[in-house]
């Protein structure tokens, strides 16, 4: 069983292209530019299925259209629309590499006291200045600024980012 711990989301299944079972899929993260990818999870009622690609294309940098094994009319295809889609964290682990839609659920950790601030929900690149919206231990939420300035350590296999944060912006 996949749980999602395991997988980072990276997009949305579209409607159906075609009539042979292609899906068009928007996605978040640049992950096709990074590994080979075999396979794709989708959230399914509440659970993470996989399912292997026989083959994929890009339509725009934000746009695949995909073919997943065992889907081949636009009835099948038409089952999986609205799904989130979510790849792997084992299969892109490399900290030195780590996209925005990968690190969301990771916690960030004060570096000067070292203890935890809560945990990454939303990663907001709207604007010049990309801010972390963090979910804290009580519950409230904190937009910390994701400067590489600020980010003194990342470990992708405990999913914990180290920062030096501001003096006074936890009691914001």
């Amino acid at each position: 069983m996949i749980r999602r711990e395991e997988v980072y989301k990276i997009g949305r299944v579209g409607k159906p292209h075609g009539v042979k079972g292609e899906l068009s899929m928007h996605i978040d993260d640049d992950v096709f530019d990074r590994v080979d990818a075999d396979y794709l999870i989708l959230d399914i009622d509440g659970i993470l299925v996989p399912f292997f690609m026989e083959e994929y294309r890009f339509r725009s940098d934000s746009q695949v259209l995909v073919v997943f094994t065992g889907v081949d009319t636009v009835e099948k295809a038409r089952e999986y629309v609205g799904c989130d889609v979510y790849f792997p964290r084992n299969n892109s682990d490399n900290d030195d590499e780590l996209s925005w839609a990968q690190i969301v659920g990771y916690e960030i950790i004060d570096g000067e006291s070292s203890k935890t601030v809560g945990t990454i929900v939303r990663v907001d690149d709207s604007t010049v200045n990309t801010l972390f919206e963090v979910r804290t231990i009580e519950g409230s939420d904190l937009l910390l600024p994701a400067s590489s300035d600020l980010i003194t350590k990342v470990d992708g296999h405990k999913q914990q980012i180290t920062m030096a944060i501001p003096k006074g912006l936890l009691e914001l």
